[in-house]
């Protein structure tokens, strides 16, 4: 299998060209029922028909998962319960987090609040899984020794905008998902060299994301259309993942000791930015702001070379 496997078809068909106990990470984000147009199909079904579909590629993804493999699944409000009490009751998967994506802009109602999240499944197969905490920390809000100042746990609440229709990143498909969010993931929850799939590939950021994190990945996509386009976007040069976690920008209070902002500054960017060049000039600022009159010279030359300034 080549780093990136893109293959077109039906996802519980092409399931089985998957052997068990295959695949390390499992990143599923299925048609939520709702009626979107995506190109060659409508995703409406009737109620059974659409658990009972669920039900299947759910056994499936569970037979190729890997002992010590995670899935996530996002879905919408409409069945999120139903595809809880299938994963729990029926597939008996272990559950881990049930992560609300909270997005800033999204459809206005005028009676009814208006959605503002999606929510997203977190079940591993067995109680022995991967999850990598430091790849994925979060930088702390003060400074304080007892505090771990490589960052703490970002939680199960994550905050990223939608990948707006003026982004340069932004492809023509109805649901296409931040790549920071699938960043995240993807990190947490395999390792470099592991086996990633996406049954359900759409635009193609999950096999981006893989691209850049030197992980294998294997999608399934059923319309041909977005296979190309997919094909085109692997194809372009990488500039950085289109969104970001907006405290991956923030800067910590109480930094006014010199050795240790100077040290901290340093890893910043490693630790936080490593993948999100058009976020380092929005820390920059902070910095700044924050702290502008106690750098010195030096720390900036440093912070230079650390390609902070």
């Amino acid at each position: 299998m080549s780093l990136i496997d893109l293959r077109c078809g039906d996802a519980v068909n092409l399931f089985k060209s998957l052997e068990s106990d295959s695949v390390n990470l499992i990143v599923a984000d299925p048609p939520y029922n709702l009626g979107k147009d995506y190109g060659n199909n409508h995703d409406l079904k009737g109620f059974d028909e659409y658990i009972d579909f669920t039900k299947r590629w759910l056994t499936e993804a569970k037979r190729v998962l890997k002992p010590n493999g995670t899935i996530y699944v996002f879905m919408g409000v409409r069945f999120i319960s139903y595809l809880y009490d299938v994963m729990d009751r029926e597939l008996q998967l272990f559950f881990n987090s049930w992560i609300v994506w909270h997005y800033t802009q999204g459809l206005g109602k005028t009676k009814g609040f208006s959605p503002r999240h999606d929510d997203i499944l977190v079940f591993n197969k067995s109680k022995d899984f991967v999850f990598n905490l430091d790849d994925i920390r979060v930088p702390q809000k003060y400074y304080r020794e007892r505090n771990n100042m490589r960052g703490a746990n970002p939680g199960d609440v994550w905050q990223f905008s939608h990948v707006h229709y003026s982004n340069p990143n932004r492809q023509n498909h109805p649901t296409q998902k931040p790549e920071g969010i699938i960043e995240r993931i993807v990190l947490a929850s395999s390792n470099k060299g592991d086996t990633v799939l996406d049954p359900f590939s759409g635009s193609g950021t999950t096999l981006r994301v893989c691209q850049q994190l030197d992980r294998k990945a294997i999608g399934f996509e059923l319309n041909p259309e977005y296979v190309a386009m997919t094909e085109m976007r692997l194809s372009e040069p990488f500039m950085g993942f289109d969104s970001v976690d907006p405290r991956m920008e923030r800067v910590p209070n109480d930094l006014r000791n010199e050795s240790i902002r100077k040290e901290y500054l340093r890893n910043h960017t490693e630790w936080f930015l490593k993948n999100h060049e058009n976020a380092i000039e929005i820390f920059t600022k902070a910095v700044k702001e924050k702290y502008g009159d106690d750098i010195s010279n030096e720390d900036i030359q440093k912070s230079k070379q650390a390609g902070l300034f």
